[in-house]
């Protein structure tokens, strides 16, 4: 099975390049303080993955086109403009590394930059009568902001279940990759039965996701995010969730109690992290993130064999074994 992106990329190697060349002209801007921030976000774009998750679940259903490019370059700008206003929100200096735009401009120009993008992406679909896909993406947006809303939401109280758990990363996170992926089924004009299964297929990539960067925050690699993140903005996560259901009244009333009041104290941290450590919580959520894995790759073996489907395959263990 192929291994790093490169080798997934291959079969979509020329129309990653033409979105490329697409996208950063659709980002052009005749406000030359807004031509240097498109500039500025588009040089600093990550691993491309949701393209890649489009173009690849449109080589799988049918035949890719130029409603594909339009597709993938809507998800991007929606996704882009809820980057730059999450950042604003969460008062965040960094983005993969790099200055947030909020940082470098302020939080003014920040929300007025998230607007500008989201308004691309909608007149791109208008004007191309892309409604089907402008639907698509619009839901996953709505999805993704209740998605947020609903664990701030839980945050306060620390009360959160595992059903209302899954229910936030379905939403915050999942949603998405369920977009790309039908978007891409819906740009060949797919039958809705090969859509509603790609987006089905790509929630499930999605959940798996979600938990394996839940397991980041315990250290379980040796790159990835800062450990104890999640703990210290009081985000509960599966790892958690599980420790805290096995736990006795006394200890579970101490554990919150270190999260709601001792987060930032970084002993608090490592304690509640050998709490989740010793009670199996990390165990769980992987037997969890590998059953959203199997039942994506499932969902692929309907699919007849082709160098996409190969790909696609590969990207989903790629997603799930990535060391960051």
């Amino acid at each position: 099975m192929k291994t790093d992106l490169k080798q997934i990329q291959s079969p979509i190697q020329a129309e990653m390049i033409e979105f490329e060349l697409k996208f950063r002209d659709l980002m052009k801007s005749k406000v030359k303080l807004l031509d240097h921030i498109m500039n500025y976000i588009v040089k600093r774009k990550g691993k491309q993955m949701r393209p890649m998750f489009v173009f690849l679940s449109a080589g799988l259903s049918g035949t890719i086109n130029d409603s594909t490019y339009r597709g993938a370059a809507l998800i991007e700008l929606l996704h882009t403009a809820t980057l730059v206003h999450d950042d604003v929100v969460d008062d965040a200096n960094y983005r993969r590394g790099f200055f947030s735009v909020n940082a470098l401009w302020k939080n003014k120009i920040a929300v007025l930059v998230g607007d500008f993008l989201l308004s691309k992406g909608l007149l791109l679909s208008v004007e191309n009568d892309d409604f089907h896909l402008l639907k698509i993406v619009s839901n996953a947006v709505k999805e993704m902001s209740e998605g947020e809303l609903l664990q701030i939401a839980k945050a306060r109280k620390l009360d959160i279940t595992e059903e209302v758990y899954y229910k936030i990363i379905r939403q915050k996170t999942a949603s998405l990759m369920a977009a790309c992926c039908a978007v891409g089924a819906s740009s060949t004009e797919s039958n809705p039965e090969t859509i509603s299964k790609m987006r089905e297929f790509g929630e499930k990539v999605g959940m798996a996701f979600q938990i394996k960067d839940d397991l980041f925050d315990y250290g379980e690699e040796e790159i990835g995010k800062p450990v104890g993140i999640d703990i210290k903005e009081k985000k509960m996560t599966l790892p958690l969730i599980f420790a805290l259901q096995k736990a006795d009244w006394f200890e579970k009333r101490r554990i919150i109690n270190l999260i709601r009041n001792k987060s930032e104290n970084k002993k608090a941290v490592n304690e509640v992290i050998g709490f989740v450590k010793n009670s199996g919580g990390l165990e769980y959520a992987k037997e969890a993130m590998n059953r959203f894995y199997e039942e994506a790759m499932g969902i692929l073996r309907e699919f007849p064999d082709s160098e996409y489907k190969t790909s696609l395959q590969s990207l989903v263990t790629y997603s799930i074994e990535r060391k960051k």
